[in-house]
């Protein structure tokens, strides 16, 4: 993300100079969200970030002012967004409770996660919130199956496109009545990812990804980003694929098959929450190096061990910062050329 004193302005001088502005919002506006219609009959003006995604979006559409909390912080708010996100109250950085939502008199939630507000989460159930009159909104990016799923994040069968992550920000941006906001942080994301695309070869023989979240303990499977999901989306982008094959969103995998799948770079998370020591990127690089059957894994012995910002292995604002991190490192290694 390239830092700017206020993201807000910045999208609108950038609206000004490229397109007239859109229509307003008329009220009442029904969306059609993961399988649920769910109608607003104004602007939201105490709204909850459930989830750093839906934060960091309504942060970068310039709604500080209309926030009354947020939750649920894998990583540090985007330097960029610091200043906006002071004025926020912050409820936790982990799995607030029901209760302490509902304290801040709340007239919207969006959530970015079906563990925050899906029918097996750990907080609430959209019903619950319906119960009290507050309409909520669930990223589009993580509606999935989960019948047969070994999770509450389910199972996603194509591969995810930021045309889902478009989706998110247009529909929140009209919520909110800002849809020139919207459109704005969405071209600006198209062209970065145009960018990106171009910058890095599409034929030849494709690097294959691991990319591996935390893990509890070094004996402990590892969570690792799925075939389909914000993962396998970066490494498209960077013209390779995920050596991972699971549909799943986030399969745990141990070691013997992570070995197997035999990666040619592996991408280590950077994660702020410390539930983990393996949470720390340096403390999943001394196991990939010190350890006598990974250390023997040829992307291990070739240097291609990146971090990356964790919360882009999941399908959020971040994941195309990710891929210009990898991306990066991986030029400067030579290891992309």
């Amino acid at each position: 993300m390239r830092p700017v004193k206020s993201l807000a302005a910045a999208f609108a001088l950038l609206v000004a100079s490229v397109a007239p502005a859109l229509a307003a919002t008329t009220y009442p506006l029904t969306i059609e969200n993961c399988g649920k219609s769910v109608t607003f009959e104004k602007a939201p003006q105490r709204a909850i970030g459930l989830g750093q995604n839906s934060a960091e979006i309504l942060l970068m559409l310039g709604l500080e002012d209309r926030m009354a909390g947020t939750a649920f912080w894998p990583s540090k708010v985007l330097p960029e967004l610091a200043e906006a996100n002071a004025k926020v109250k912050l409820l936790t950085v982990e799995f607030p409770t029901f209760e302490s939502i509902l304290a801040q008199d709340p007239d919207f939630v969006a959530a970015a996660l079906p563990s925050l507000l899906g029918p097996d989460s750990k907080v609430a159930k959209r019903e619950d919130f319906e119960k009290v009159g507050v309409p909520t909104y669930l990223s589009p990016s993580t509606c999935l199956g989960t019948a047969g799923a070994k999770d509450v994040y389910g199972s996603r069968k194509q591969l995810w496109s930021m045309e889902t992550l478009y989706q998110e920000i247009d529909e929140l941006s009209r919520i909110f009545d800002v849809a020139d906001r919207g459109q704005a942080l969405i071209a600006d994301f198209k062209a970065r990812e145009a960018k990106l695309r171009a910058s890095v070869p599409h034929d030849g023989q494709k690097l294959s990804y691991v990319f591996w979240f935390s893990s509890p303990s070094p004996s402990a499977d590892a969570y690792l980003g799925g075939k389909n999901g914000a993962s396998g989306f970066i490494a498209d982008v960077l013209g390779g694929v995920n050596a991972i094959s699971s549909e799943a969103e986030w399969p745990a995998m141990g070691w013997e098959g992570i070995i197997a799948a035999n990666p040619s770079v592996i991408v280590v998370a950077s994660l702020d929450r410390n539930r983990w020591e393996l949470d720390k990127p340096e403390a999943k690089i001394k196991f990939l190096t010190t350890d006598p059957a990974t250390s023997q894994m040829p992307a291990v012995k070739n240097n291609a061990i990146v971090t990356m910002d964790g919360q882009a292995m999941n399908p959020t604002v971040r994941t195309l910062l990710g891929a210009e991190q990898v991306a990066e490192q991986l030029k400067a290694r030579g290891l992309l050329k």
